[in-house]
């Protein structure tokens, strides 16, 4: 899951840099690292490093 929001800010980002519609590239950018940070949080409250006993 995460692995296809980091594709697609590196597609943003690549966008980014060559666009003229800055301001809703530099948006959606900020919504996919927002649903990454999110992914990535879930993730590590997911997995329990610690062992249930």
């Amino acid at each position: 899951m995460t692995y296809d929001i980091e594709i697609q800010i590196e597609e943003l980002r690549a966008e980014l840099r060559n666009a003229g519609e800055r301001r809703q590239i530099q948006a959606e950018l900020d919504v996919a690292q927002a649903e990454l940070a999110a992914a990535v949080d879930l993730q590590s409250e997911t997995f329990d490093w610690e062992p249930p006993y």
